[in-house]
């Protein structure tokens, strides 16, 4: 089993450590239960029934049983639900109602949106629950491992479970971050919008230098989104640049002209940021209103030029 640098997996160690189930042998799932396994725990068995699962459970969990999601949380000291945050609630009140949940258990779940509500049932038969949701992508192989170094864990937890939540996060390598139970969903939102949102709009840039004729639209993007990630993250608003926040009307006139003509599936998300640019570059006193009203008067035109087009002239090369 490939491990994090500098761990080893101790079986000795498991005398102490509480054993470890898994719900959902995902990407997330086999990653933290690897990583568990690396840091002394036993993990007991694995619930995962896909193929890819399967195969993640061979290569990161070699030697672990799987069995019923019922039999997986009957041998665990410590039970991760790791399944998809539709399937949660159920999941929870299955195993709650039959029994396969106990007093004394600890019940994880791994979910951003969701906090400890979603784990009532649990806590009604007395298990002590937490949500420690992973805030990073993960490619459910070994490469996650070391990569879990540092990775902030956004935690919700009753005052005592919150040493353990603690505890747990620790050996995975982390950091604690502590969201309140009525801020789980805003909490997500943020993450969702910065990462998922951010492979949308890098998509898009790489399909309009296609379109512009460039034969590796990635390695043109690479030096300069990583710069501006960077000082985004640095700097905030400060790290804005560009035509919108120069006012320059006339070049941002012009992309677009030239987006709705060769890259018309971009143009919404261009305006749409746009606009969100162009509010913020205003906020702080960098574009005076005037030049703003100019520019926004542009993005409307050109999103209602775009909508009013028939459909086989708006997707039209």
């Amino acid at each position: 089993m490939a491990v994090p640098s500098g761990r080893t997996h101790d079986p000795a160690a498991h005398a102490s450590a509480p054993t470890v189930g898994v719900i959902g042998a995902g990407r997330v799932g086999s990653v933290l239960a690897a990583r568990l396994r690396a840091a002394g725990h036993e993990v007991a068995s694995v619930a995962g029934e896909s193929d890819a699962s399967s195969q993640r459970i061979a290569a990161l969990l070699p030697g672990v049983r799987t069995d019923k999601p019922s039999a997986v949380a009957r041998a665990a000291d410590v039970l991760l639900l790791t399944v998809p945050d539709d399937m949660l609630p159920n999941v929870v009140a299955v195993l709650s109602a039959s029994g396969a949940i106990r007093e004394g258990q600890y019940v994880v779940h791994t979910s951003g949106r969701h906090g400890l509500a979603v784990l009532a049932p649990a806590a009604a038969v007395g298990a002590r629950v937490v949500a420690m949701h992973p805030a990073m992508t993960f490619t459910g192989t070994a490469l996650d491992l070391d990569r879990l170094d540092g990775c902030v864990f956004g935690l919700t937890a009753g005052a005592e479970e919150r040493g353990f939540a603690e505890s747990l996060v620790a050996e995975l390598g982390g950091r604690a971050m502590w969201v309140p139970e009525e801020s789980r969903t805003l909490y997500h939102a943020a993450l969702a919008h910065g990462a998922n949102h951010l492979v949308t709009l890098v998509t898009e840039a790489m399909e309009m230098l296609t379109a512009a004729g460039g034969d590796d639209p990635a390695a043109t993007l690479r030096p300069l989104l990583t710069a501006a990630l960077d000082n985004a993250l640095d700097q905030g608003d400060a790290a804005l640049t560009g035509p919108i926040v120069r006012g320059d009307a006339g070049t941002v006139e012009a992309h677009l002209q030239e987006i709705a003509l060769k890259a018309p599936q971009t143009l919404p998300s261009y305006v749409a940021l746009g606009r969100a640019t162009l509010s913020r570059a205003v906020t702080d006193g960098r574009l005076l209103p005037i030049r703003a009203l100019k520019i926004n008067q542009l993005l409307d035109e050109a999103l209602a030029d775009s909508t009013a087009r028939p459909l086989y002239l708006r997707d039209a090369r």
